[in-house]
């Protein structure tokens, strides 16, 4: 089934509520966990410090699972990998004419890193430190940038998978997709945990920033159209109704 404008011959844009409102509540939920973390709440502290000392000893006794969680951070779902692939997200729309919506997704790679160092400069948290470390990563703990990054761009890209379909693409192009961006969000949290060089906070507060910006990027373009390929509402050859 194909994309369809509304009847003034724009973009149906009846997603656009709910994708807006629920970036805001990503962005709300991520400013309060940003505060606790900021200033040292007990109880997230706590819970942090567990999760790590209990994670870092599975990964003491895992070296197997080490070696392939340090394969996966630094180079699937790095975030430049990650930004590399949106970049080429955008070209493709770019050069199928839908111009704006390329520029807002670059937009939406600006600003995730712009807020991403913004709040761990603000944010100033240590990282864990182990006497006997796994990996090692620099610059401040909170948020996560790789949790940030791919839950950003596998946000945007999982929202143009129906459009890819209405061009020919089956059911399992949806499920494959939401499969690896899934995949690609839960597992690289897992893994900046389990190689010792995130509190699960940072990972959270990630995934929150992440879905707040891909949300409200998106919220504006939240329809079911393609914006550079709508008819005019009345047929040039009949100046009637399109059906």
């Amino acid at each position: 089934m194909g994309f369809r404008g509304d009847r003034a011959g724009g973009p149906r844009r009846a997603g656009a509520g709910p994708v807006a409102a629920a970036g805001w509540c990503a962005a709300v939920a991520a400013a309060v966990l940003t505060l606790l973390v900021a200033v040292g709440w007990g109880p997230l502290v706590r819970y942090d410090g567990r999760i790590a000392v209990a994670w870092h000893a599975q990964a003491l006794a895992h070296p197997g699972l080490v070696s392939a969680s340090r394969v996966l951070t630094d180079w699937v779902w790095d975030p430049w990998t990650m930004r590399a692939v949106l970049l080429v997200a955008c070209w493709l729309l770019w050069w199928r004419g839908e111009r704006a919506l390329a520029v807002r997704f670059l937009l939406a790679l600006v600003v995730a890193a712009v807020v991403q160092q913004g709040v761990k400069l603000l944010v100033a948290r240590e990282r864990p430190v182990w006497p006997d470390p796994v990996d090692s990563a620099d610059y401040a703990a909170y948020p996560s940038g790789h949790a940030l990054t791919a839950t950003m761009v596998c946000g945007l890209l999982l929202w143009l998978v129906p459009r890819a379909r209405a061009d020919g693409g089956g059911a399992w192009m949806l499920w494959a997709a939401g499969a690896a961006a899934v995949l690609s969000v839960l597992g690289v949290g897992f893994t900046r945990i389990f190689l010792g060089v995130h509190w699960a906070s940072d990972v959270l507060g990630g995934w929150l920033l992440g879905a707040a910006i891909a949300a409200l990027a998106l919220s504006g373009h939240a329809g079911t159209a393609r914006t550079g390929a709508r008819r005019s509402p009345a047929s040039p050859s009949t100046d009637g109704p399109v059906r």
